[in-house]
């Protein structure tokens, strides 16, 4: 790989001379030049797993051994509408609740909160007395920086969208508690509870216990607790989700939390198994719903996940292997940055534990810059923006940093080429 050499002088922008920084920026325009005539053709934009990540799993090619589940079901034909049961109680040990709390469905979480909000939407919830489609104004909170699918979803249904900040151990709990206590038109939070996307944050058990217990003036308020990536660890202190439907039971709200959760990056992208879980309650709700549009899931698909795993500690085993691969890469991100950008004050990163991004906050007003600079030099990022509602960062400093799908050498080009971008338009904004 490249060798990544530290800038000369670590002196902040802000504090150096009119001279001083008009060399710098000087410099850092010849270099990317340099960077522009290398022909580059770079993508950091989406967290794909790499090819050699989906390798580990081509066993499922030749899987299902038979046709048949653990209770002699031929899962070729019609039913099941709850997946099959053996990799129901498999997600359910890895999920930390019943397996009777548990779907296991088609390839993709993202559809059935699709579905969830359809449901909430033109029937109303477990625990409300209408749909919200009856409602004058509905509303949701979003911690950003946070995913930007969710927000998409929002958008689509015209539910307006209020952020609160997304901090080290989760939602601000306080700025959502005085917003739900008065507002009813406020119905609902989306939270990535573990290794958020982009930060990384881990909601802790603390802050979970108080989301599961809070006060909300809609009696049918809803936690959308998207854990895609609960088993994704980057280090060998794997952080525990909170658990999330038991503490909401416990505070006497059993179907306020819905869980989400996917093998997308756990085996293939295109071809998983995603999985609801929540009250069992709520599962009869989505499943009597599900029922008018489907008459089963892909059980074979879903056969051939339950052998190739055997068994919720085989899903443990699994994940150390993509560990190996994508840990090193999340390493390079954090020793280019901090070599280049270290010490100079025009830039912060998050160093996650797991999941699948590193979360970039440049100098206000100078990430849509940033990516325009890396467009052009041939990398492609994530629009600025993206991690915010409606695509609007107030503040335009957040880049979220996908580092999982290129190889390693190329994350390492990507990101020189990356902070080689950041340091101009800093240069650019402080020279005036």
């Amino acid at each position: 790989m490249t060798p990544v050499s530290a800038p000369e002088n670590t002196t902040p922008l802000a504090d150096r001379s009119p001279a001083e920084l008009a060399a710098f920026l000087d410099a850092q325009r010849q270099a990317y030049s340099e960077l522009t005539s290398r022909g580059l053709a770079l993508d950091l934009t989406r967290g794909k797993p790499a090819p050699t990540q989906l390798d580990l799993s081509n066993g499922l090619l030749t899987l299902p051994d038979g046709f048949k589940d653990a209770a002699g079901v031929d899962v070729r034909n019609y039913g099941g509408l709850d997946g099959i049961a053996e990799l129901r109680e498999m997600f359910a040990d890895l999920l930390w609740v019943e397996p009777e709390q548990v779907i296991a469905g088609g390839n993709s979480s993202l559809v059935m909160m699709r579905q969830v909000l359809v449901d909430l939407w033109l029937k109303g919830a477990v625990d409300g007395d209408r749909p919200w489609g009856a409602e004058e104004k509905v509303r949701f909170l979003c911690p950003v920086p946070g995913y930007d699918r969710h927000f998409t979803l929002l958008e689509w249904f015209g539910i307006e969208m209020v952020t609160v900040p997304m901090n080290d151990d989760g939602p601000d709990a306080d700025a959502v508690e005085a917003l739900v206590a008065e507002d009813a038109s406020i119905k609902g939070i989306w939270i990535v509870p573990t290794y958020a996307n982009p930060s990384g944050s881990i909601v802790s058990d603390e802050v979970a216990r108080r989301l599961a217990s809070m006060r909300t003036a809609a009696p049918d308020f809803k936690i959308l607790w998207d854990n895609a990536y609960a088993f994704h660890h980057l280090t060998e202190d794997e952080a525990k989700s909170a658990d999330i439907l038991t503490l909401a039971a416990e505070a006497g709200h059993p179907h306020r939390a819905i869980m989400f959760a996917s093998t997308s990056k756990i085996t293939f992208a295109g071809a998983g198994v995603a999985f609801l879980a929540g009250s069992v309650e709520t599962v009869k709700w989505y499943v009597g719903h599900l029922g008018k549009g489907e008459i089963g899931p892909d059980k074979i698909n879903q056969l051939r996940h339950s052998q190739f795993f055997g068994s919720a500690q085989g899903v443990r085993d699994h994940m150390q292997k993509h560990r190996d691969i994508i840990a090193p890469k999340f390493a390079e991100v954090e020793r280019v940055l901090s070599s280049q950008l270290g010490g100079l004050g025009v830039a912060e990163w998050t160093k996650p534990t797991g999941g699948y991004f590193v979360s970039l906050d440049v100098l206000d007003g100078t990430a849509s810059r940033v990516v325009q600079l890396a467009k052009e030099a041939g990398i492609a990022l994530t629009p600025a923006g993206s991690s915010f509602p409606y695509g609007d960062d107030p503040n335009d400093r957040n880049i979220r940093l996908a580092p999982t799908f290129p190889t390693p050498e190329a994350v390492v080009e990507a990101m020189e080429a990356v902070t080689t971008c950041v340091l101009l338009a800093a240069a650019e904004k402080l020279a005036g």
